[in-house]
């Protein structure tokens, strides 16, 4: 059976299973928010009975709390033009039919009676504005939701895909209750929602560990459930090429991991095809010239130092072929790198319809080029290792922007040190930064040179970090003190939690003016330790601190106070509701905890 059978017979298993699946000038300091009122009470900074992750912009619950029945034949009414949007309205439809959910705590709540009877609410209305609006950079995901305790809602969008997002609000509005299980959902509820920032991501390493299509699908699928936006595909790396490309077969044929291991045309469409229906669009990163050497087995012509040790000298770090082992770097002197290159280019903007390219180019690593002969001749001339790069890059970018794509590089092409290239080889009107290194201080080194920024900084985004260093035969363990009081072996250590991803403030250190340029974030999922088994818990519910803090920011908008307190037990519940749609989310505190509000604070 093929991946995409397999795959294919898996959704339609979650069919019916627990399981469901801006505006840019709208970006504004986070500081400025934190101190500004909403333009209606802010009720969203009230605890409710039921509450929704991310927390809305603004949303109302008339008291006393009431709910309403939902009907055994409820379903979603809305326009036809649109299959995405229907497909997602089937979609909610089933799960809030299946998913049996019920909070840790009971809702205090009424259920509301007319004429003595009690009311249900047999459909949910959608109404939409511009159908046809594309799913790119900036769309509009605003939403207004109303649900009436007489048994009606309605939710109100700009597009299909802010629609999409109110469809997931409601769904989180709705529990099972009582020993006849009956499906109730929140009423006399308002709520007006927008975005923070249009890009809210999650990268995902694909080159260091294979994930099968399965898994792949599932976290997309629990994106959407947390509103973010942009799934960032980090495909390839030094250690596997799994992308089968017609133009390169060779690529994927002797740099993946095995046949069972690649990603097919077909896997490519149904990911992207499956993000779409959600609202998620699918960012693509090939990264060269850096992290390349996998490429070696098709071409080793256009490698330098492929297959040789990483480090040489376990002493002499400035002196290592990589960041980390599996050495190798396109040879920007070797003329076929630039056809293989384009052939790249070329196919993965065919496949993935996005705006968006990443190119990578982070960690080029002096010691690699050093020991190439071909460059070690072209330094004894006068060049330099930035000339080599500005090569490169000033012939890949213009390919990029050939195929209708902006280009995205991470920080170092422009901020490393040792090796980097000239603002105009890469001009801010096509370019995007990723910044890693140095949190918000290289974010506003890019932004001060007039480049758009997503964040990504190790500090608070990366969620890989604290669990050690994977490389063998270390001393360093010789000495049992070694990792006291220290990061614990990993470089970007200690683990980041919840609470260190939701309290960073993305623009922390800028001007109005710069603030502006920050498009969003992204966490990062780099895949040294990481495979499908540990996914899930290493991803959630992390990740759905920074999709708060990018949507509707982390702090009362009322008293301008950090609201990772309030916030525990709302990340509790919406674990738990994550965990009963099939994601393995890690918890965050004991039962006994939720159950007690306030006994487990640190401060009363």
């Amino acid at each position: 059976m093929s991946t995409n059978q397999r795959v294919q017979r898996r959704l339609a298993a979650q069919s019916t299973a627990p399981m469901a699946t801006n505006n840019g000038g709208f970006v504004v300091l986070l500081l400025l928010l934190c101190l500004v009122s909403s333009p209606r009470p802010a009720r969203a900074d009230v605890p409710f009975p039921v509450n929704v992750w991310p927390k809305p912009t603004y949303m109302s619950w008339a008291e006393p709390h009431m709910a309403v029945r939902v009907s055994s034949s409820f379903h979603v009414v809305g326009p036809s033009g649109n299959s995405y949007l229907l497909s997602a309205a089937q979609r909610y439809t089933a799960l809030l039919l299946a998913e049996r959910y019920r909070p840790l705590v009971t809702p205090a709540v009424n259920i509301t009676t007319a004429g003595g009877r009690a009311p249900e609410l047999p459909y949910l209305t959608l109404a939409v504005s511009d159908l046809h609006a594309p799913l790119q950079h900036g769309v509009d995901e605003s939403y207004a939701l109303e649900i009436l305790p007489t048994g009606a809602a309605t939710v109100t969008a700009a597009t299909a895909w802010g629609a999409m997002r109110g469809l997931e609000t409601f769904s989180q509005l709705a529990w099972w209750w009582g020993r006849e299980r009956t499906l109730l959902v929140a009423a006399g509820v308002r709520v007006e929602d927008r975005p923070l920032y249009p890009h809210r991501g999650l990268m995902l390493d694909t080159g260091r560990t294979y994930f099968p299509v399965a898994d792949i699908l599932r976290t997309i699928d629990a994106m959407a459930a947390n509103k973010m936006n942009v799934f960032h595909w980090h495909i390839t790396d030094s250690q596997s090429f799994p992308l089968e490309l017609p133009s390169q077969p060779a690529l994927a044929e002797k740099g993946s991991y095995g046949e069972g291991m690649r990603y097919t045309v077909e896997d490519v469409k149904l990911i992207v095809d499956f993000a779409m229906s959600r609202g998620v669009r699918v960012v693509p990163e090939i990264d060269s010239p850096g992290h390349t050497a996998s490429w070696a087995g098709a071409y080793p012509e256009i490698v330098s130092c492929a297959g040789k040790f990483w480090l040489p000298d376990a002493l002499d770090w400035p002196s290592r072929l990589a960041a980390e082992p599996g050495a190798g770097q396109l040879n920007p002197l070797e003329p076929k790198t630039y056809q293989v290159v384009s052939n790249v280019i070329n196919d993965v903007t065919s496949l993935f319809p996005d705006g968006l390219y990443h190119a990578g180019a982070d960690e080029v690593t002096p010691g690699c080029w050093n020991a190439d002969p071909s460059i070690q001749a072209y330094l004894a001339r006068g060049g330099t290792l930035s000339q080599l790069l500005e090569k490169f890059i000033g012939a890949a970018h213009p390919l990029i922007v050939a195929r209708n794509r902006t280009a995205v590089y991470w920080e170092d092409v422009l901020l490393d040190q040792a090796v980097n290239v000239t603002p105009s080889v890469i001009p801010p009107e096509t370019t995007i930064l990723q910044t890693w290194n140095n949190g918000a201080n290289n974010t506003k080194l890019i932004v001060q040179a007039g480049y758009r920024a997503i964040v990504s900084s190790a500090s608070f985004y990366y969620l890989d970090c604290g669990h050690g260093d994977f490389v063998g035969n270390n001393s360093v363990y010789d000495d049992p003190r070694s990792d006291y009081d220290s990061n614990g072996g990993s470089w970007c250590g200690p683990y980041k939690t919840w609470q260190r991803v939701y309290d960073y403030d993305i623009t922390h250190g800028l001007t109005a003016d710069e603030a502006k340029l920050v498009i969003g974030g992204e966490v990062a999922m780099w895949t040294e330790q990481v495979d499908a088994a540990v996914l899930d818990g290493r991803v959630w519910p992390r990740a759905s601190a920074m999709a708060e803090a990018l949507w509707s920011g982390n702090c009362d908008a009322a008293t301008g106070r950090k609201r990772y307190a309030e916030a525990t037990d709302r990340l509790t519940d919406w674990r738990h509701r994550m965990v009963g749609r099939g994601v393995r989310a890690e918890p965050i505190q004991p039962l006994w905890c939720r159950s007690r509000p306030g006994m487990c604070n640190l401060v009363r």
